[in-house]
């Protein structure tokens, strides 16, 4: 359980999470994780991981040990996470089965991706959407949809409304606290 929220506004792009790990009801503070980041860093792309808790450390060892992806764009993004999904099956042994009638296997995690060309949401089965103002992944989505919304039109910067969100949803969400933690890029 999360809140991880990308923001696009101006010439700025922004992610940004909180940084807690629950397990069933177990939570484990970011005071007691050494590692609680839950955005990783690939070239001058950003990438944020909703899901289970071993899709953090999965996703940066497959993302360190796969040479030529490329997140810029949304086709660009499809390719790299078809390119990923035998890799997380092989070699992460990832279970690829939701549901009986599912068109596609699954790669069991929602990601968010920041970078100088926009601002992304990939889905399980590898749906990759481009949002032009704001969007949010995790337990704590819709109260950070809602405070996003709110709050959009009435401050200057990217860093803002993404505070604003991950803000509303440690507020209401029981699987997301702070401290927040953010990245800005420039867009192109």
């Amino acid at each position: 359980m999360t809140t991880i929220v990308v923001v696009r506004k101006g010439d700025s792009a922004v992610i940004a999470a909180d940084s807690l790990t629950t397990f069933g009801t177990t939570r484990l503070a970011p005071s007691y994780d050494r590692h609680p980041e839950k955005i990783a860093a690939y070239g001058d792309s950003f990438i944020g991981v909703a899901g289970s808790a071993a899709h953090q450390l999965v996703l940066e060892n497959v993302l360190e040990r796969t040479p030529n992806l490329d997140f810029h764009g949304k086709a660009a993004i499809y390719e790299s996470f078809r390119r990923l999904h035998p890799v997380l099956k092989d070699e992460a042994f990832l279970n690829p089965k939701e549901e009986e009638d599912d068109p596609y296997e699954s790669s069991q995690m929602t990601v968010m991706v920041a970078n100088p060309c926009g601002i992304y949401g990939v889905y399980s089965m590898r749906e990759v959407f481009e949002f032009d103002r704001f969007w949010a992944i995790g337990s704590g989505r819709d109260f950070a949809l809602g405070a996003m919304f709110t709050v959009y039109d009435k401050v200057k910067g990217a860093a803002d409304i993404a505070q604003a969100g991950i803000a509303a949803g440690a507020e209401f969400d029981t699987g997301t606290a702070p401290p927040m933690m953010m990245h800005s890029v420039k867009l192109r």
